[in-house]
C-alpha cells in the first residue's frame, strides 16, 4: 500500500533541479506549496515528506520554513553516502540529523543511504553494519540505496555524467545485488536490518527488473520501501499501464512514492530538472496519481 508520497528528489541538488533558472527555490517552493495542498485534498491521511535533500543544508530547510513549504508537509527527507560522495564522516550522522532539528519539528527521513562497492565489496559490507548502528532509532524511515546496480548500458540520472569523473561511476555500484543477479556480500546482512530499515529502489520505465525486486526484498525481510512515479514519463507510450502494474506488484510492501523530474515539452528548458512553465500540471499529476494508488 502507499504509505507516503515524496515530493521531487534532492530539490537542492543541480542534478535534479536547475538552480540557474529558479536560484532561490520560489517556483519550486510554490510548487511543492500547491501539490502539498492537492494531495491533502484527495487523502488527508497520506503522509507527504519533502524530497530529500542532498547534501544535507539546514539553511536550505530552513528557506523552504520561510517560504511556507514546511506548512504543507508532514515530513522532511535527508539523503546521506558520506563514503561515496559527502565531504563527512559516516560518524557524523547524528549530527547531521540535529542539524535538521534545530530548523524544523517536523519529522526527518533518510530517504536514502548507502554505500557503493566502487572500491571493494567489503566496504559496502562495513557501512551498511556501521549505517544501521549509527542511524537505528533515529528516524521513522531509513531506506537503503539501493537494491539493485544500475545497469551499465543505463544513463545515471545526473546532468554533467562522465564529467563529474569517479562520482558519476559510483553510480553504478550501488545495490546489493550485482546487474547479473548475483548477491555481494552485504546482501547477506541486510536481513538483519530489515523491517527496521527499507529500501530506496528506482524502477525505470518498463523495467524487466521489476519481478525480481519483489522476490529479493521478500528474502531479505524488507516490509517499506521507496520509490518513484516519474512526471516526464507522462509521455510515454502507455504510462498508466507500467505503473498499474508497478504498483500493483508493490501492494504488499509499505510504499513511499515519490512524484518527480518534469516532462521536457512542460519545463521552462527542455530538461527532466527544469522548474514547469505551469506549476499546477504538477500539482495535478500528483492529484490523480494519488486518486488513482493512494485512495
Amino acid at each position: 500500500m502507499v504509505e507516503a508520497v515524496m515530493l521531487w528528489n534532492e530539490p537542492n541538488n543541480k542534478s535534479h533541479w536547475d538552480a540557474e533558472i529558479d536560484p532561490e527555490w520560489r517556483t519550486f517552493a510554490e510548487m511543492i506549496k500547491l501539490a502539498g495542498q492537492a494531495i491533502k485534498a484527495e487523502n488527508p491521511k497520506l503522509t507527504r515528506v519533502l524530497g530529500g535533500i542532498s547534501p544535507i543544508d539546514p539553511q536550505f530547510v530552513g528557506w523552504m520554513k520561510t517560504q511556507g513549504v514546511l506548512d504543507q508537509v508532514d515530513a522532511v527527507a535527508v539523503h546521506g553516502f558520506p563514503l561515496d560522495w559527502n565531504h563527512w564522516q559516516i560518524t557524523e550522522w547524528p549530527n547531521k540529523i540535529g542539524e535538521i532539528r534545530d530548523v524544523t519539528h517536523l519529522p526527518i527521513w533518510i530517504s536514502e543511504v548507502g554505500v557503493s562497492t566502487f572500491g571493494a565489496e567489503e566496504v559496502q559490507e562495513w557501512g551498511l553494519k556501521k549505517t544501521m548502528e549509527l542511524l537505528r532509532g533515529r528516524s521513522p524511515r531509513v531506506h537503503w540505496y539501493s537494491l539493485f546496480d544500475l545497469p551499465k548500458a543505463w544513463p545515471a540520472t545526473t546532468r554533467h555524467k562522465e564529467a563529474e569523473g569517479s562520482a558519476y561511476y559510483r553510480h553504478f555500484y550501488m545495490g546489493l545485488v550485482k546487474e547479473d543477479g548475483t548477491p555481494k556480500l552485504a546482501a547477506k546482512h541486510f536481513h538483519e536490518c530489515a523491517p527496521e530499515m527499507g529500501l530506496c529502489q528506482w524502477f525505470h520505465f518498463n523495467d524487466p527488473r521489476l519481478d525480481s525486486a519483489i522476490h529479493w526484498m521478500k528474502e531479505m525481510g524488507v516490509t517499506y520501501l521507496r520509490t518513484g512515479i516519474s512526471w516526464a514519463d507522462l509521455f510515454q507510450q502507455d504510462p498508466i499501464r507500467w505503473w498499474d502494474r508497478q504498483m500493483k506488484a508493490l501492494e504488499n510492501f509499505r510504499v513511499t512514492v515519490t512524484f518527480c523530474f518534469t516532462p521536457g515539452q512542460c519545463g521552462v528548458a527542455n530538461h527532466h530538472t527544469s522548474p514547469p512553465q505551469n506549476i499546477g500540471e504538477f500539482a495535478d499529476f500528483c492529484a490523480e496519481m494519488v486518486r488513482r494508488y493512494a485512495r
